[in-house]
């Protein structure tokens, strides 16, 4: 469910918070289990349950919080083909935050650079475009004056600042073309704002009358790491020169063109996720019909993708297209969820006379991911560098379609959704169809359910039972659709930009129910993935992981998803658990929000009914069992651990153990301020165990 919040740039969709703990009042519970009388987990080794699927755990992402221009994807400069609105009278700017003010509106990202007694201005020109569709805007810098040694440019400021780094090689490159006499030379360079250090420079020394493309290579030598920075070409004589794509991309993560950044795709692979699910989120949808996930309009050169407005308020370059989300797959080793965009705009509309064209849309789609060369969409792909099909399991019809309509449109998903389906399994038998909504779909049965749950502290913890006692098959028998929890976190105010210990105590919580009912529930993905931590470049709190633009970290709720993501195990293993606790009270009695209407629901009391929370494995590969234990209160509670049924368990255990203060953060100065401590431990069938307050902790018992 979505609802729209003021926002600057225009309506901006909201995503549902189920159900909301105050922390305003710290969270804390009382108990009285004694190491004389402790509780007790039994893992029943020898009767093995459920598999799990190999692509249980995975990523969500869409373009909001900055998240791929400005953040994973790794071009540093913004506003490149110039399609950004011009704002007000504004300075240089950083995101959505003025600096100075300046008595013109000015382009965004984009100033003059002037030396002493030099004279230039910037204008925008669409009087000569490079091509029709996307380069149709560029940026002309007239040279009024130049004295000796002095110079006139233009400057970006990036994306809250260039990144600078010691010993690194940056590759620039820019369409310009010169007029009124001016042939070149051009400086291009990284330099301070305050234009007193040069971090590395290059030159083009001559330019034409007609569009041409350039490239350089900028080298940067040893310093110290800044983001105080911006990106400039000059001139030393009068004239004109006129610009367009600019782009500067500093190494990227498995040096793959146009790819991603380093330090944000090696935190995503410590993680080992087995999915990606793209692209969006309301990013599929778009606020309107020209604003939506529009695929063809995403590949190929870059000089040919005119980007769009992400529903989020700011606009995508679309460097991030189809072909780039499959590289980041390929890189990480996931396997593509695709959704398709399923004729439905955030705006409420729908169009009932395209829906043929916009299934066909699906179909080419899927195509250009699977089909072989000799394919019409299999060759586009190959033409844009990767002959190579990639695989495909799983179609998703929309993203969180509405059963019951919006904004006083009536609900049409149940139309909707046969057709595609129809058309899908019609030509891919085998791929999975996955529903956005849990009924309303119409005369076709999805094969899987995509649910989203955004939770408050206690309802996390009761959460960790929802599927339980779901039903796994209809009244007549037949098995329901499996179920994919398709964006899920625990969010406890006050949120911030990332999670807090308390954040990261509850999604383990609701992870250990989810493994628990690994029948049911075959994938699982957080969201939202990203945030840029800068003033201006969070849309939607909390997320998994922060940055700005020189580094990055993950938050306490990221080392919990690489705990579990890294201890999965392939099978069920029963389990009991017993702790003997009094009955939890919350001091003060914090509640959370009643639960709102929509896709998720708040379930059970306000109180949690339970406070320590566990889920076993078995990793046939090594044969080790794994343990996974929840403490959702502040007091250290003793656990009698009993692993029945086992031929063999080793002397030693390997164990990770994250815990912190329920408001503990972390941040780009305390990056590690909450993350896992290894050690290995003392073990044997049958042993007790301390478990910290406020802990989350994961045992890998060896069976050989």
């Amino acid at each position: 469910m979505k609802s729209n919040m003021s926002h600057p740039f225009g309506p901006v969709p909201r995503r549902v918070v189920l159900t909301l703990a105050a922390l305003s009042a710290v969270l804390v519970f009382t108990s009285h289990a004694s190491a004389a009388d402790p509780g007790k987990i039994v893992v029943q080794v020898d009767k093995p349950g459920a598999q799990i699927s190999p692509n249980f755990y995975g990523l969500m992402t869409e373009e909001i919080n900055y998240s791929y221009d400005g953040g994973l994807y790794g071009e540093l400069i913004q506003n490149r083909i110039f399609k950004n609105a011009p704002r007000g009278a504004r300075g240089r700017r950083g995101g959505d935050g003025d600096t100075a003010p300046a008595p013109a509106p000015t382009i965004p990202h984009w100033s003059v650079v002037n030396s002493d007694g030099a004279q230039g201005t910037i204008s925008l020109d669409t009087t000569d475009p490079i091509n029709t569709n996307a380069l149709t805007t560029s940026l002309k810098l007239n040279i009024a004056s130049v004295d000796a040694g002095g110079r006139v440019g233009v400057a970006n400021d990036g994306y809250w600042g260039i990144p600078a780094r010691p010993n690194t090689t940056y590759h620039a490159s820019f369409y310009a073309k010169g007029s009124d006499g001016f042939a070149g030379p051009l400086t291009v360079d990284i330099e301070s704002n305050d234009g007193k250090t040069v971090l590395a420079s290059a030159t083009v020394s001559k330019i034409t009358g007609q569009w041409k493309k350039y490239s350089v290579t900028l080298k940067t030598r040893q310093l110290e790491a800044s983001v105080s920075n911006h990106f400039v070409i000059s001139a030393a004589t009068k004239g004109a020169v006129n610009f367009n794509l600019v782009s500067l991309f500093p190494p990227t993560y498995k040096n793959r063109p146009n790819g991603d950044r380093v330090d944000i795709s090696q935190l995503l692979a410590g993680q080992k996720p087995t999915f990606l699910r793209f692209p969006g989120g309301n990013y599929v949808e778009g606020n309107d019909y020209a604003n939506r996930w529009d695929w063809p309009r995403t590949i190929g050169p870059l000089e040919e993708r005119p980007g769009h407005m992400s529903p989020w308020g700011y606009r995508s370059t679309d460097g991030m297209g189809l072909l780039e989300f499959l590289g980041w797959c390929e890189d990480l080793k996931m396997e593509p969820v695709l959704a398709v965009f399923a004729a439905y705009t955030l705006n409420g509309q729908s169009y009932p006379d395209e829906y043929a064209r916009f299934v066909q849309e699906a179909l080419d789609e899927i195509e250009y991911i699977t089909g072989d060369v000799h394919t019409k969409w299999g060759a586009q792909r190959a033409k844009d560098g990767h002959p190579a099909p990639f695989k495909l399991t799983y179609v998703e019809i929309g993203n969180e379609d509405p059963a019951g309509g919006r904004g006083g449109q009536p609900a049409t998903y149940a139309q909707r959704f046969p057709l595609f389906y129809n058309a899908i399994k019609t030509k891919y038998p085998n791929l999975q169809v996955i529903s956005t909504v849990r009924s309303g779909f119409g005369d076709r049965t999805p094969d899987v359910i995509d649910e989203h749950y955004y939770m408050g502290f206690n309802s996390a913890l009761n959460n960790a039972h929802m599927y339980d006692n779901r039903s796994r098959t209809n009244s007549a028998g037949a098995p329901l659709p499996r179920i994919f929890v398709g964006e899920w976190a625990t969010q406890t105010p006050p949120r911030a930009a990332t999670p807090k210990m308390a954040d990261a105590v509850g999604d383990a919580a609701f992870l250990t129910g989810l493994e628990r009912n690994a029948d049911l529930v075959i994938m699982s993905c957080y969201a939202p993935l990203f945030v840029n931590i800068n003033p201006g470049g969070q849309q939607w709190a909390t997320d998994l992981i922060g940055y700005n633009a020189l580094t990055s970290f993950g938050s306490p709720s990221y080392y919990v998803q690489k705990m579990f993501y890294n201890n999965k195990g392939d099978v069920v293993l029963p389990i009991s658990l017993t702790p003997q606790l009094a009955p939890a009270v919350l001091v003060p009695a914090a509640t959370d929000a009643p639960p709102a209407a929509g896709r998720g629901r708040g379930r059970g009391p306000s109180a949690p009914a339970q406070t320590m929370f566990a889920s076993s494995s078995r990793d046939k590969a090594t044969g080790d069992v794994i343990l996974k234990v929840v403490n959702a209160v502040e007091t250290p509670q003793q656990v009698q651990i009993s692993l029945q049924g086992a031929p063999k368990i080793g002397k030693k255990a390997r164990m990770e153990v994250l815990a912190g203060a329920l408001t503990d953060l972390n941040s780009i100065a305390e990056p590690m301020k909450v993350a896992p401590k290894s050690s290995t431990i003392d073990a044997s069938a049958d042993f007790v165990r301390e478990f910290p307050g406020n802990s989350v902790t994961v045992i890998r018992f060896s069976t050989k």
